[in-house]
């Protein structure tokens, strides 16, 4: 039921939102987005004392054609079911200083969005995961389409066409594994258990990972990203690459991994070259970028492809490392995102060239500045380390060639991040920005939980690595047991 209740509440609350004035909505929105986190802390201790009947249900929806309203939650699941309602809160909290237009619909978006999210992490039916998927799409297109920046039309469009043709494609996945099914289901137990014949593997496996190797993104699928990330407004950017990418890695971990075993082996060291290839290639067009905001949204492309990478490695490392990084990324990123915001809302710009000093008037804020910064290129001790460090190794064991090109990733992540801060923070005091201020306390809340986070992972990984241990092993065991069968 708790599976349920995680998405049901969002939802109806996302709705009611459509009909409240600005104030009433946005405190609404903000109080279910709390409810929701205390609800899936709920559930990690329901999972950690094993009363698996709390966290899955299903119900028929439409039996017809069997289809279930079957939704669950296992430890991969609850890891991102965290995220999600984690970072929901904080995102709503940081729109509350601005003054966006129709901002009861804004906050209606985004809380209908938190509750698509966690119903693609929470599905246990091929036909409700296919509706999820696509209704997380409605909420983030209007976001960029009403409240992003010039030229959203063209770059919200763009987006808006890579995701709906991935989409299409996965679904013509979904119906041929249907086609197969003894009974006419489309749960993913039944699917799971289907002897797929080889041919059969090769086209499902193409159609899943169009669909999610677009919405990670990973190289070459990547072009609508920068603009998108750019364009639309910092909230909608958070919820794009600190919870919607994994949308696409998660898919590829419950969906393309134990069903199609034979395609992931035979094919995975060319996805894990074009992995490569995008980190090197994103991390130099970081290097050169001379706006922060843009530079981001290429790291993340980077930080990306060392997780696309490490799921097809096939073995559990990598894959645990995949999963603690998708975490770590979701907090990183979103924390990245909002220190850009908090400069730039500051000075007017995120022209490096034309910031610097910034330490002198916001001592705080280059503190917390440099906190998410380590974590983002992977300092021991926090939560960045943990999942690029298993993620390295796991790919070491698979190739050690494309493991040590992949680890470039650390050289370039502090090359990158290291001169954006000594170009916006360190050197003399600019005259210019002698009115800019210090972190206020509703910034302070955002910014601690997230420093929290960062640090707590980084020194006790063991709890979230205990919790994703168990349904990583199953996934990498059956993996090999469906290509030893070949």
């Amino acid at each position: 039921m708790i599976a349920a209740l995680l998405i049901l509440f969002p939802l109806v609350t996302g709705l009611i939102c459509f009909a409240l004035p600005g104030k009433r909505a946005s405190r609404l929105a903000l109080e279910s987005s709390i409810l929701t986190l205390l609800v899936s802390l709920y559930a990690f201790y329901a999972f950690l004392n094993g009363q698996q009947e709390q966290l899955e249900v299903s119900y028929p929806w439409i039996p017809s054609i069997g289809i279930n309203f079957h939704v669950g939650i296992d430890g991969i699941s609850l890891l991102l079911v965290f995220l999600t309602a984690f970072l929901t809160p904080l995102i709503l909290l940081s729109s509350q200083s601005k003054a966006y237009s129709q901002s009861s619909n804004f906050n209606a978006l985004v809380i209908l969005m938190q509750a698509a999210l966690i119903g693609v992490f929470t599905a246990k039916d091929a036909f409700v995961f296919y509706v999820f998927w696509e209704l997380a799409l409605i909420p983030i297109y209007f976001i960029s389409l009403i409240w992003g920046g010039e030229n959203r039309k063209s770059v919200t469009f763009k987006f808006f066409i890579y995701t709906t043709v991935g989409s299409l494609l996965m679904l013509a996945s979904i119906l041929i594994l249907y086609t197969l099914t003894p009974t006419g289901s489309f749960d993913i137990s039944t699917f799971y258990a289907l002897p797929l014949p080889l041919s059969y593997q090769y086209i499902i496996f193409i159609g899943f990972f169009l669909a999610f190797a677009i919405k990670m993104p990973i190289f070459p699928f990547h072009t609508w990203q920068p603009d998108t990330y750019v364009t639309a407004p910092t909230e909608g950017t958070m919820l794009l690459s600190g919870i919607m990418l994994k949308m696409g890695i998660y898919g590829v971990i419950r969906w393309i991994l134990p069903l199609t075993p034979i395609p992931v082996v035979e094919w995975g060291w060319i996805i894990i070259l074009f992995a490569v290839i995008g980190i090197i290639y994103a991390s130099i067009i970081a290097l050169k970028q001379p706006n922060f905001k843009r530079m981001v949204a290429y790291v993340s492309i980077a930080h990306v492809g060392l997780m696309a990478a490490g799921l097809f490695a096939c073995n559990e490392i990598a894959l645990q490392g995949v999963v603690i990084q998708m975490l770590a990324h979701g907090i990183n990123v979103v924390g990245m995102f909002y220190i850009v915001d908090l400069i730039t809302r500051r000075t007017g710009t995120d022209v490096l060239d034309q910031l610097g000093g910034l330490r002198n008037q916001a001592p705080l804020l280059a503190t917390f500045f440099l906190i998410i910064l380590m974590a983002n290129i992977a300092l021991p001790l926090t939560n960045g380390f943990v999942g690029e460090y298993l993620l390295i190794i796991g790919l070491f064991q698979h190739n050690v060639w494309m493991a040590a090109i992949a680890a470039l990733t650390i050289i370039f992540g502090a090359a990158y991040m290291l001169n954006g801060y000594q170009k916006m923070m360190l050197g003399a005091k600019k005259d210019i920005y002698n009115h800019v201020t210090d972190l206020t306390t509703k910034e302070l809340v955002i910014l601690v939980p997230i420093t929290i986070m960062i640090i707590g992972m980084g020194v006790y990984p063991k709890f979230f690595l205990d919790i994703s241990a168990g349904p990583v092993k199953e996934i990498v065991n059956a993996l090999h047991q469906g290509y030893s069968l070949k």
